[in-house]
């Protein structure tokens, strides 16, 4: 097994395969750092592996696979000793499977238009209908979370995929305690899981550099 992981750290789907890989204690894994300012993802080699040119990427011998919410399934499935993260039980996997679609359409969706103009187009404000989406995003969590976890009892994919996405937003519309209780209650337990901690919480910090030094913050 030869595992490779296509990364760019401050990337919210990045930490979330960051994240899996951990949660599963998966030996071994080399990590490539890819600088998109450079255009190392529009290089002819990377996107012969992967033509969305996107982050991450995961190259396991020779299979090639993007998207993290499909990497970090495939992680499960093939590495997992057991399916907890990831449960095959129909009923317990699609709400998982609702809330990485929600991550993808929704959580990411508003914090990427949130923060594309200020990394990539020099804007030094954010503009106030894209922190709405990140509100009304925060607002169906706080809906979601009607057990301890967002997907039942136990931590799953949708805490590791959903959490990467809300703890970036956070850098950028801080969640209030008092609005979403349940919201923030949840993104403290996760960030006091042990994947957590070695995978997103010191690329939030540099998330949160990176954002300041865009919009010129000291």
């Amino acid at each position: 097994m030869v595992l490779t992981l296509y990364k760019k750290d401050t990337s919210p789907p990045c930490r979330a395969v960051l994240m899996t890989i951990h949660a599963l204690n998966i030996p071994d894994v080399k990590f490539i750092d890819v600088f998109l300012p450079n255009g190392e993802h529009l290089t002819e080699e990377y996107v012969k592996m992967n033509p969305q040119h996107t982050v991450p990427l995961l190259k396991d011998d020779d299979f090639l696979i993007w998207d993290s919410h499909a990497i970090c399934g495939y992680l499960v499935n093939k590495y997992g000793k057991d399916d907890r993260l990831y449960p095959t039980e129909p009923q317990k996997r699609a709400v998982i499977d609702q809330r990485l679609h929600f991550d993808s359409s929704v959580l990411f969706v508003a914090l990427k238009s949130t923060v594309e103009p200020v990394i990539y187009k020099g804007d030094k404000t954010f503009k106030e209908e894209n922190l709405v989406k990140i509100r009304a995003a925060y607002e169906f969590m706080e809906k979601f979370l009607t057990t301890p976890w967002l997907a039942g009892e136990e931590v799953t994919l949708a805490d590791i995929s959903c959490v990467s996405t809300i703890s970036s937003m956070n850098e950028i519309v801080p969640i209030d305690e008092k609005v979403y209780p349940k919201l923030v209650a949840w993104l403290q337990r996760c960030s006091e899981q042990d994947f957590f901690q070695k995978g997103n919480a010191k690329n939030i910090v540099l998330f949160r550099e990176m954002i300041r030094n865009k919009l010129g913050v000291n």
